[in-house]
């Protein structure tokens, strides 16, 4: 059942796509877990998927520790300065630096552990005051003030876009992300990729795709409903 969920997932991205004039090959589906068992990451992986998002740093690495066998895990949640020794070594990517001071405690573990995180920057983009990031205009410093870690390499944006009833809303801001993407590409900075587009979630990944997502964060329409609390 999660499988043909998923399969679901694909076929609609692989339209975006031709409506897009995309490659589908170009993005990646990343299966928002968080909340639910691992036997549920344990049937997807039988079928071969092998991205995974987890929004909480303990949840991550009990299913980092108990999986079958290794898989891309993505930390997608706000990340803590105190949680990052738990991770960095363990996400493949994180999607949530969203400050200096997080950055600066992402490069000292990373040196530690002799390895260097790959990081997106989260951009608040449509500036709602209930979610995290930067502001579109506060991108720049951050990435100043990055690009010179060693441990820590910037592979692109994050943003969490409105919930809306009508997912259309939602392209205006996948749109101006995708243009602050460009924006930064073009400056050609040392150690600031921006290969990754990170945007779009069950409500909306299909506009995000058309836009320009490389990356999209699928969880209720693979997993159904989340029960929070357990």
């Amino acid at each position: 059942m999660l499988y043909e969920n998923y399969e679901q997932v694909v076929a609609n991205v692989k339209k975006a796509c031709e409506r897009s004039g995309r490659n589908f090959q170009d993005i990646t589906i990343i299966a928002v877990s968080k909340t639910k068992p691992l036997s549920d990451v344990e049937e997807l992986l039988s079928h071969g998927v092998m991205e995974f998002g987890e929004n909480k740093v303990q949840e991550m690495v009990d299913k980092y520790e108990h999986v079958s066998k290794p898989v891309h895990w993505h930390l997608i949640g706000h990340l803590q300065t105190n949680k990052v020794k738990y991770i960095v070594d363990k996400a493949c990517l994180i999607h949530s630096v969203d400050s200096v001071h997080l950055a600066k405690e992402i490069e000292k573990e990373a040196a530690k552990k002799g390895v260097v995180a790959k990081v997106l920057l989260e951009v608040n983009i449509a500036q709602e005051e209930t979610k995290f990031g930067i502001r579109e205009d506060e991108v720049y410093a951050l990435i100043d003030a990055i690009k010179d870690m060693p441990h820590v390499h910037v592979m692109g944006l994050m943003t969490i876009a409105p919930f809306v009833e009508n997912p259309e809303e939602n392209r205006v801001y996948f749109r101006k992300m995708h243009q602050l993407s460009l924006d930064i590409k073009s400056k050609c900075i040392d150690n600031i990729d921006m290969s990754v587009l990170s945007m779009g979630m069950t409500n909306d990944y299909e506009i995000a795709v058309e836009e320009g997502a490389t990356m999209i964060r699928v969880g209720t329409a693979i997993f159904g409903a989340r029960n929070y609390n357990i």
